[in-house]
């Protein structure tokens, strides 16, 4: 970015911009040392960056923007795969080289952020990587109400450790034999859409993770959680051997036993707006071209940027309110070409340096 704006910020008489390889160099400064992690029966080394002072600063700039410590917020977490060749990146599920950092969100705005490489997949070690986040978010009084993530968040240790911190949890459950046949047990199916005649839902208690409860002597820790389940008749017929239906399911686990049926499968549906807003980090904010050549100097340039993303989305908020033309919902692209990339000049006059803009630019005061 400092090389794209340079030529026309070495104009005004005020600032000194650096080259992009001083930017760089100082980022590289802010780098810790990786730390590797075990698993008790891989035989790999897990391969983690974290940067908990960067962590902490972007808290802070999030809470004195937005206010994050006032109200309980919902917080979403996810893994996003960062393609790259660098020297250190590992085989990633996708068959290719990269970084899979693990991201929180408040919204849209980025509230946690810590790098894992690429052999490192969602599910190893998450229950410790949502311990570090809920322990910044806690030391900066944010307070979790609901917590959304995808099926890699569906094991017995994850789900203790949400419960332990947040409200209420949503996350979509992975199919097991017994959770089939508990879904064959359920009498009741609503039909969603009159137009679509074969998906139904229907919702049921289920006790999960048994087996790891055991394995790791915590049967006492068992508890029935409410299983939502949204089923659609497979074209091929092909006939599930444990519910006796030619369906396919979808099913999310929760501590919620009050929302509706509906309400409830609507709010998780919602969690995929994060997609989005990897698109947005990876194309507008450069996540999807990172500059270094090993993980813990790239953890530094993800969370910059993040830092970055976030400041972003509380300035188009606001000069939005400001000038005409101008939505929250802009990418930053067009925010340049519709309210930075103006003609403009310094002149100086009366012993005093002013911004002379050129164009039609409609205020509202």
């Amino acid at each position: 970015m400092s090389g794209n704006f340079k030529p026309s910020l070495s104009q005004s008489p005020f600032l000194k911009v650096p080259s992009p390889d001083r930017v760089l160099g100082r980022l590289k400064e802010l780098a810790l040392p990786g730390t590797l992690f075990s698993t008790p029966r891989g035989q790999f080394q897990h391969h983690f960056a974290i940067n908990e002072k960067l962590s902490d600063l972007n808290l802070s700039v999030l809470d004195r923007l937005f206010s994050l410590s006032k109200n309980k917020v919902d917080l979403d977490y996810d893994n996003t795969v960062c393609f790259t060749k660098k020297q250190d990146a590992e085989c990633t599920y996708h068959k290719k080289l990269g970084y899979i950092p693990g991201v929180g969100l408040v919204g849209s705005k980025i509230v946690y952020v810590e790098n894992r490489n690429g052999r490192s997949n969602a599910a190893i070690l998450q229950e410790e990587t949502l311990e570090r986040m809920f322990g910044h978010l806690g030391s900066k009084g944010i307070k979790v109400n609901r917590f959304r993530a995808d099926s890699a968040s569906y094991t017995f240790k994850i789900i203790k450790v949400i419960e332990k911190h947040t409200d209420k949890f949503y996350i979509k459950a992975r199919m097991s034999a017994g959770l089939a046949s508990t879904i064959a047990s359920i009498k009741q199916w609503k039909q969603i859409d009159k137009e679509k005649e074969d998906t139904f839902r229907g919702e049921t208690f289920y006790v999960p993770f048994e087996r790891a409860a055991r394995d790791t002597k915590s049967k006492g820790e068992l508890k029935a959680y409410r299983f939502i389940v949204t089923k659609e008749k497979r074209r091929d017929g092909q006939i599930n051997a444990f519910t006796g239906e030619a369906c396919n399911y979808s099913v999310i686990i929760t501590n919620d036993e009050e929302s509706q049926v509906d309400d409830t499968v609507y709010y998780y549906n919602q969690r995929g707006s994060i997609e989005k807003e990897f698109d947005v980090l990876k194309n507008d904010f450069g996540w999807g071209k990172l500059p270094f050549s090993v993980l813990e100097q790239n953890l530094v340039y993800l969370q910059i940027t993040a830092i970055c993303r976030n400041l972003y989305h509380y300035i188009i908020q606001a000069f939005s309110k400001k000038v005409k033309g101008l939505l929250p919902s802009f990418r930053i692209k067009k925010f340049i070409f519709r309210f930075i990339a103006v003609p403009a000049k310094w002149v100086y006059r009366s012993r005093q340096w002013h911004l002379k803009i050129y164009g039609d630019i409609a205020l509202k005061i």
